[in-house]
């Protein structure tokens, strides 16, 4: 029954705990800002941190560029008065309706400014390194 091609794969990658790392490395702020009374400033920089650390993950590959680094140290920056901007409004609608849209925008804001910053930076990539 499971002898069939499609289940017996030679192979296997390793699974990816990649979202379980950012969350444990996350939980520690968010729980902290919750008992300091900030919820909503917890929540705000969970989802901000998480989103970059993702962006982070999907282009490790230029770590080794001082440019890259200077670009999400930018972004964090800019992300910084936004995080003391943003309420979220306490309202019966789960919070989750209305925060991961902008998560999600603010995730794809984060990937074009990286690529952007990649094609200014590299214009002539290594073989190994194009897509």
């Amino acid at each position: 029954m499971l002898d069939d091609e499609r289940f017996a794969s030679e192979d296997k990658e390793p699974t990816d705990y990649t979202g379980l790392k950012i969350g444990a490395i996350l939980a520690p702020i968010f729980l902290l800002l919750i008992y300091l009374g900030k919820a909503d400033l917890g929540f705000s920089v969970f989802i901000v941190l998480g989103m970059m650390m993702f962006a982070v993950k999907l282009r490790w590959r230029l770590r080794k560029h001082v440019w890259f680094w200077a670009t999400i140290v930018l972004i964090l920056a800019l992300h910084v008065p936004l995080l003391f901007l943003v309420r979220w409004p306490d309202t019966k609608v789960p919070t989750i309706a209305y925060s991961l849209p902008i998560g999600i925008v603010d995730f794809l804001l984060i990937m074009g400014a990286l690529g952007l910053a990649e094609r200014i930076f590299l214009k002539n990539p290594p073989p190994d390194e194009e897509a």
